[in-house]
């Protein structure tokens, strides 16, 4: 695909189906996972469009010559906690950096948003996902075995901190 990768909110009509699609297609060519996977991204973005809170819950959308290649969803795991979701990039849209752009965005809002940390939850074989959140700083919490998705996998929990914007300095310029 030729073009500049972009990045934009989710929104657009066909959005929602391709991030269950694109999740459903590459984790079964890539990981050898069924349909539960699918499934579970299905349930995941139903309950973001049924009814998410713009000012705490956002997502987007990475594109590459106008077509989709990647997206993630940022959504409230409690008052203080944002859950980062569903990350994907597609192999059509890989070598773009857009993987840590799309994460870079989670964390942007989530400091916006007044969240106090950000967690997500992965499995073990997805290691360019895991060396992302490891580069932006999320640490490793917990780790259970499961049976999911027709494989046997490592569950994994990864949380960062978030510190508090910068308070306005008194006087200073704005």
């Amino acid at each position: 695909m030729d073009g500049e990768p972009t990045i934009r909110p989710l929104g657009r009509p066909g959005d929602l189906g391709w991030v269950v699609k694109a999740h459903g297609e590459v984790y079964a060519a890539e990981f050898g996972w069924n349909v539960e996977f699918e499934a579970l991204v299905a349930r995941i973005v139903a309950d973001y469009a049924a009814g998410h809170d713009p000012e705490r819950e956002a997502a987007w959308i990475a594109e590459l010559g106008g077509r989709p290649v990647g997206c993630v969803f940022v959504v409230a795991r409690d008052a203080d906690t944002a859950q980062l979701r569903i990350l994907l990039v597609d192999p059509a849209g890989r070598g773009h950096d857009l993987g840590r752009r799309l994460v870079a965005e989670c964390l942007a809002f989530a400091r916006r948003a007044g969240y106090r940390r950000m967690m997500l939850w992965t499995n073990h074989p997805l290691a360019a996902a895991r060396h992302i959140y490891l580069e932006a700083g999320f640490g490793l919490v917990s780790e259970e075995p499961h049976h999911s998705f027709g494989v046997d996998l490592i569950g994994q929990v990864y949380e960062l901190n978030l510190p508090a914007a910068p308070a306005a300095r008194a006087g200073a310029p704005r």
